[in-house]
């Protein structure tokens, strides 16, 4: 549908885009939030660096792991020094407080509008913020979640309780053995639930949440309708950034907004429907 020339724009000088931005917030009858992982790195949740070398100083000396995310993928050799490292990955990315301001500052702009949120993103930042949960669908999962991991069944479950114990009880680069989480029906290891291979469980939830996505594009595609994208890269551009440019060139009354740093372009098609703005996203959230 698209060619493949991009229109980018880039100056450093944004106040009259955001200007412009704002305004289209005020006038749309509707907001669809497209949001990636470029929108929680604004709001502090920075995967290397400091924060990554303060929260895994040990696993850094013993395997040389560079960020949090290269970590996740090494093959412990066994359950309890595994679950030492994701449970303590799980709880500063799902249950510390970390957000600097970005997400609240985004929810204050959209808590009187008729929004929807789309996101890659599973961290649970949305409805900390205090966005709706009714209007939120993660399409990639939560760390908040464990499945099986065969998977033998299709539920997931709340891990706050058990992870919490695993970080209070780690010892050495490992966690007891007694508290390795196994799934209730089969007594296979249980996993995360984040979109990695084919066992991803996508519960009744996952398929509640994406109707009312559904529904919401449907009630909403002949309005004005701003799509506002965060933060989304080319990892899995066919979820927010394709959809997002298709729905924007079949609506007349559309704007695609793209707020990214480093990443901040369109297609030639719809140049004349969009806003594209390289920068913080919290910084230009906190001028909106």
């Amino acid at each position: 549908m698209f060619s493949n020339r991009k229109t980018t724009i880039f100056t450093k000088d944004c106040s009259v885009k955001i200007q412009r931005l704002k305004a289209l917030l005020q006038e749309a009858e509707a907001v669809v939030i497209g949001a990636g992982a470029g929108l929680s790195a604004s709001a502090g949740f920075t995967y290397s660096g400091q924060r990554f070398s303060d929260n895994f100083s040990d696993f850094i000396e013993k395997y040389g792991f560079r960020d949090m995310y290269s970590g996740g993928f090494y093959p412990f050799e066994s359950l309890e020094e595994y679950w030492a490292y994701w449970s303590q990955y799980i709880f500063i990315n799902r249950y510390m407080d970390v957000d600097n301001g970005t997400y609240k500052r985004l929810f204050q702009l959209m808590k009187e509008k008729d929004y929807f949120v789309l996101t890659t993103n599973v961290d649970h930042q949305f409805q900390k913020a205090g966005f709706d949960k009714q209007r939120l669908f993660y399409t990639q999962g939560d760390y908040g979640l464990f499945q099986c991991s065969v998977p033998c069944h299709n539920s997931t479950y709340d891990n706050e309780e058990i992870v919490s114990r695993m970080v209070e009880a780690k010892k050495d680069m490992k966690i007891p053995t007694e508290l390795i989480p196994h799934c209730p029906v089969c007594g296979k290891p249980m996993t995360m639930n984040l979109r990695a291979d084919d066992s991803f469980v996508q519960d009744e939830g996952w398929y509640t949440a994406k109707e009312r996505y559904l529904d919401f594009l449907e009630s909403h595609q002949n309005m004005q309708v701003l799509y506002l994208e965060l933060g989304v890269g080319m990892n899995t551009p066919g979820i927010i950034k394709y959809p997002f440019w298709q729905m924007t060139k079949q609506n007349p009354k559309a704007v695609y907004a793209c707020l990214n740093s480093g990443e901040a372009y369109c297609p030639e098609e719809i140049a004349e429907q969009s806003i594209c703005i390289d920068g913080d996203i919290g910084e230009v959230l906190n001028q909106l």
